[in-house]
């Protein structure tokens, strides 16, 4: 059995050495950072309007900032955003102006706000609702956005020198062309002709189109002398130089003719409907006949005039030649470092953030911008500039900050550089934290030789499961990426007689062999160098190729790890220092990329040891958290990040983390888990398929299944119509999953066999009726839910009191048993969440509501105490905002025979104080299920609160007066009805 450590785990921990490259943002005051987040999923069905309605019940809750998913206009129909087709306007699908608005002053009105999602790095592209692609398609180079657009004219492929591949064609292109459903069409209103292909436009370039315009002309009688103005603007077109020898001037003029030549047809067509009529005639011959491949011929001509060449979607992999959001075509990425695109793509937002309608930025995969340090100064400057256009600064007033919180997948041995102006990140790394607090570190051996006994030879390490994912993403969907970067290094090699032999094929390997062992998703080399982090991750993925290479020539690697770094030879020019430095951050856009489709969306759907480990930004081999480890941790954060955010779920999530408390239980019953997939396995033998010699779906498959049944079956009955609409979401998850592994099928090849017998073995598990597996699962699931329910509510109460902006994804203040997206957008019920809100009453008195809590125990899975504790904490970081913003952190060691399964720890802020006490691995205390963990359950187990002594203690969970003395506290006293305290130690006078 292999047990060898990942790069991350073997990764040493840093010291912080940054360069001063930029001053750090002004701190903000406490009122301008979000006391508590609330994600939204806005679309369609759930709108500015919807969050209007909602703002009473999230300030019941505590909640300060509701932290909305994108809302500029996307695509028709998106249910997440991101595919932004127009910064400068709301999506009207979620609301008008007016309907912002109203949300806007409702938040206000209860003293909250709200944070915006900001999507830099891409729009979306193909379609024809994106006026900056239209543009690009009918102008290529000479357009407008032509720089806005991360697009290589001049490409190793002479064939598409000046164009942009468009990768959208639903088979091979002659045969996509002589089945004629490509078709030529005028648009009389517009005066304008396009290709069409389904919902897609492709506006042809007005050069070309005196191929139709002039038989037309001829074609049409009576319209001689209204179309001398369209045969002059054809003329005058015709003169123009050729694209490649544009100056800005006939530019210009080149974009004034054909507006012009536009709006004369458009006013011909509408005087002579002949004139249109002959058009489209022209037209319907260019576009030719089925059937007759040499009918397509002017049709193929005019096609290859254009700037753009249209292509299979399957060709993207290995010619595309503009930058993506990761793999998907129909996101193309933008360049921020361009000013006239920051400014048009930030206008909007800047601008109500600056009217002080939006309360911070979210910014979304800031990891794809060419500079992202220089984004984030420019992002606060323009900030500043536009707060100070609307209103002057009193004197001695701090320069004008706004609260920023970055999307930033960090690995564990990874620090966010301090110099950045943002306030942390969106919480991923917490998420993980957090979440390792509830497994069992000692059990790692216990669960692996369960899933490797289960799986046999398909089980990797997690180091080979991350290298074969990455490999096979260079090697497929980001081949044409790998290329432009091995052409970049080529063309430096050549540049210095000393690495002038090096080939293209062998700078291909050695990048590709330093890309698979890359401990991060990305260094931040940039015009200031390397920095002392930089310099340690490059070094390790050099030494770690290196000796895993093929290659005997370690100069090599000599070459590429000074250009990783961004460092010419010492002799080099200027032109060749600018060409090093640009590879480098170019390569630091490329590994971002690689991990996030090789790692997140490959070796965590392979490596099924222990799924709730497989989350964003988490390693699996770092089985669970110690508590030491997550007190430096948390001191850490509060020294360094005090106002960075804290998830514990979110829209990336693989996994809520309630599915995940629920898994994470199989770390502290390893034996009795084991003994249960054997038998669930013996009982669902029959229901295998058998495909391409194999039982299907594959025993790996199989072992991620009952996890994620595990995970996430309702403790509620579960029959007819709701039985059937589990049975749906299980099975979507797990085709979802299967692709995402490109193990028997991929998004890319889909093996519809193999898909067809995971669909049913899925269904022949969940189905009505006596069933021995279902009876046996429905068992099993009700002891892990009983033992996760606890350690649900102690993720909350310890997120929700740690150094830190906490957010809650939506519903999650309750148990939510969510799957990957898009199962984790499903409809909120939060009528029940009202509900169950307002019964319990305003916040509890001095002498507390023991009972109530006691009371919550009745079902602990329905999620009430989860609400419970999450308002009792929230209420209090509202009355003690300073407290939580600003306390430093102090671990509190617990003694006594179950000191291992309690984690606590105090904040405290100018004679305020706090401490969060929380119980956890429940399992392994030795109660049996339906058993609460309280009073006696914890045997000798103290804790000693020597700042406590003497003062005025009360538990804000349940109000009751709290009596401190010297000497250690039995946390059977402390934990009487419930495993969880939030200790408030009161001023003198407070």
């Amino acid at each position: 059995m292999s047990d060898a450590p990942t790069p991350a785990a073997q990764m040493p921990r840093p010291r912080r050495s940054w360069r001063g490259r930029r001053e750090p943002v002004v701190p903000l005051p406490v009122s301008a950072i979000p006391r508590a987040t609330y994600r939204v999923q806005l679309h369609r069905d759930f709108t500015f309007a919807d969050v209007t309605a909602l703002v009473p019940y999230l300030d019941a809750l505590g909640i300060s900032h509701v932290y909305c998913s994108p809302y500029l206009r996307a695509r028709p129909g998106s249910r997440h955003g991101y595919d932004i087709v127009d910064h400068s306007m709301l999506n009207p699908e979620i609301g008008s102006r007016e309907d912002f608005d109203r949300m806007v002053e409702t938040l206000a009105a209860r003293g909250m706000s709200h944070l915006c999602d900001v999507v830099p790095n891409h729009m979306a592209v193909m379609g024809e609702d994106n006026a900056w692609w239209m543009d690009v398609l009918e102008y290529g180079s000479a357009s407008m956005y032509a720089e806005s657009f991360d697009i290589d004219w001049s490409p190793q492929d002479a064939d598409l020198l000046g164009k942009v591949l468009v990768p959208v064609l639903g088979e091979p292109y002659a045969r996509v062309l002589e089945r004629g459903e490509l078709r030529l069409i005028f648009e009389p209103a517009a005066g304008s002709l396009a290709i069409r292909y389904f919902e897609h436009r492709f506006p042809i370039d007005p050069r070309t189109y005196a191929r139709v315009l002039s038989p037309a002309l001829a074609e049409t009688d009576g319209v001689a002398g209204d179309a001398a103005e369209i045969v002059r603007l054809l003329a005058s077109i015709h003169a123009l130089p050729h694209r490649r020898d544009l100056t800005r001037a006939s530019v210009d003029e080149g974009r004034r003719l054909a507006g012009a030549l536009k709006w004369s047809c458009a006013a011909l067509a509408a005087r002579k409907p002949a004139f249109a009529e002959a058009i489209e005639a022209v037209a319907s011959r260019i576009g030719g006949t089925a059937g007759d491949p040499a009918s397509f011929e002017a049709m193929h001509a005019l096609l290859e005039d254009q700037s753009f060449r249209l292509a299979y979607w399957r060709v993207a992999g290995e010619e595309i030649n503009y930058r993506r959001f990761f793999d998907i075509n129909e996101l193309a990425a933008l360049r921020m470092e361009d000013d006239p695109t920051f400014e048009a793509t930030h206008a909007l937002v800047l601008g109500l953030a600056a009217d002080g309608k939006i309360g911070g930025l979210r910014i979304d995969h800031p990891d794809g911008l060419y500079d992202p340090a220089a984004y984030f100064a420019r992002l606060q400057r323009r900030y500043r500039e536009e707060t100070a256009k609307r209103r002057a600064p009193a004197p001695g007033d701090a320069p004008a900050a706004i609260y920023v919180a970055l999307e930033k997948i960090t690995a564990p041995h990874e620090h966010l550089p301090e110099t950045w102006p943002v306030h942390g990140t969106t919480g991923y790394r917490f998420a993980n934290v957090l979440n390792g607090l509830f497994v069992d570190t000692t059990a790692k051996a216990r669960v692996d030789r369960a899933w490797r006994a289960f799986v046999g030879g398909a089980a990797q390490t997690f180091e080979q499961a991350c290298d074969r994912g990455r490999r096979m993403i260079m090697d497929s969907a980001l081949a044409a990426e790998l290329g432009v970067l091995t052409t970049r290094a080529l063309r430096i090699a050549r540049g210095d007689r000393r690495t002038r032999d090096f080939t293209f094929n062998a700078l291909r390997r050695a990048i590709e062999d330093i890309v698979a062992h890359f401990p991060v998703y990305r260094t931040y080399v940039d015009a200031d160098g390397p920095s002392a982090q930089d310099r340690r991750h490059v070094d390790w993925a050099v030494t770690r190729a290196r000796a895993g290479s093929r290659t005997s020539d370690s100069s090599l690697f000599e070459f590429l790890h000074r250009l990783l770094l961004g460092l010419a030879p010492d002799d080099a020019g200027p032109a060749m220092v600018l060409a090093c430095r640009q590879f480098a951050m170019r390569f630091q856009q490329f590994t971002s990329p690689v991990a996030a489709k090789g790692v997140e969306d490959t070796a965590l759907y392979t490596f099924n040891r222990l799924v709730s480990l497989n989350d964003v930004g988490g390693d699996p081999e770092q089985f669970g958290m110690a508590l030491r480890a997550f007190h430096g941790a948390s001191a850490d954060r509060a020294a360094v990040w005090p106002n960075t955010m804290l998830a514990s779920s979110t829209h990336d999530n693989k996994r809520s983390e309630d599915v995940r408390a629920r898994i994470d239980v199989i770390s502290e019953r390893p034996a009795a888990w084991r003994l249960a997939v054997r038998r669930w396995s013996r009982l669902n033998r029959s229901r295998k398929h058998i495909v391409d010699g194999e039982p299907a779906p594959s025993r790996n498959d199989e072992y991620l299944l009952y996890q994620t049944l595990v995970g996430t079956l309702p403790t509620s009955p579960l029959e007819g119509a709701t039985l059937a609409s589990y049975r749906e979401r299980i099975t979507g998850y797990m085709v979802k999953a299967a692709r995402e592994a490109k193990v028997h099928t991929s998004w890319f090849a889909v093996g519809e066999t193999y898909e067809h017998a995971l669909a049913d073995f899925v269904s022949a598990l969940l189905r009505d009726g006596d069933d021995r597996f279902l009876a046996d699962l429905r068992a099993q699931a009700a002891v892990f839910a009983w033992f996760a329910a606890p350690n649900s509510v102690s993720m909350a109460l310890v997120k929700l009191t740690s150094p830190g902006v906490p957010d809650i994804y939506q519903g999650n203040e309750m148990i939510d048993l969510s799957l990957v997206d898009p199962d984790n957008r499903r409809p909120v019920d939060y009528e029940a969440r009202r509900a169950h809100l307002a019964s319990f009453g305003a916040a509890a008195g001095r002498q507390g509501d023991v009972d109530r809590m006691a009371a919550l125990w009745e079902n602990p899975a329905d999620g009430r105490a989860k609400l419970w504790v999450t308002a009792r904490s929230l209420a209090l970081r509202r009355r003690r905002p300073s407290l939580f913003a600003a306390g430093d952190y102090r671990p509190l060691n617990a003694s006594g025979a179950h000191a291992e399964h309690v984690v606590a720890f105090a904040r405290r802020h100018d004679g305020d104080a706090v401490v969060s006490v929380a119980g956890r691995l429940f399992a392994s205390l030795g109660l049996e299920a339906n058993v609460p963990p309280c009073g006696d359950a914890w045997s000798d187990t103290a804790l000693v609160l020597p700042f406590a002594e003497d003062a005025r203690v009360f538990d804000a969970l349940s109000g009751r007066r709290v009596d401190v003395t010297p000497g250690p506290m039995p946390l059977r006293a402390l934990f009487a009805s419930c495993p969880w305290a939030l200790l408030y130690v009161e001023p003198c006078g407070g």
